[in-house]
């Protein structure tokens, strides 16, 4: 049984920092890439950032390109460094794997999904 379970979301001022984490388990994941998307209210899901296999390529949308870092921590655990953080950053944050080497800006490449963690960002 494949679960993704995300932690360390919660409510920051803009500017502030917030880092999250992805565990996952039921598979090897150290040889499929993980990303993270996010859904604001009364908006669509929308990649934010995703991670090859080795860690060696990354993707960013371009509104998070310079302030966040994703990662891996190891192979079975992704994070997500969120730095100057702005009111528009607030959304629900999944992360989510697909069944590839690389990387994919198309959620629809992505077949296991978290249940989310919650980031408010106040002005």
């Amino acid at each position: 049984h494949v679960q993704l379970v995300e932690s360390g979301g919660g409510l920051v001022q803009a500017g502030g920092s917030l880092r999250l984490s992805c565990a996952a388990s039921g598979r090897t994941f150290s040889d499929y890439a993980m990303g993270w998307f996010r859904q604001a209210p009364g908006k669509e899901r929308e990649f934010v950032a995703a991670i090859s296999f080795s860690g060696n390529t990354v993707y960013y949308a371009e509104s998070v390109n310079g302030r966040f870092t994703i990662s891996r921590e190891n192979g079975q655990t992704v994070a997500l460094q969120m730095n100057s953080l702005k009111p528009e950053d607030t959304a629900v944050y999944y992360c989510a794997a697909p069944k590839s080497a690389y990387g994919s800006y198309d959620s629809a490449e992505y077949v296991y999904w978290g249940q989310g963690t919650q980031v408010t960002v106040s002005s």
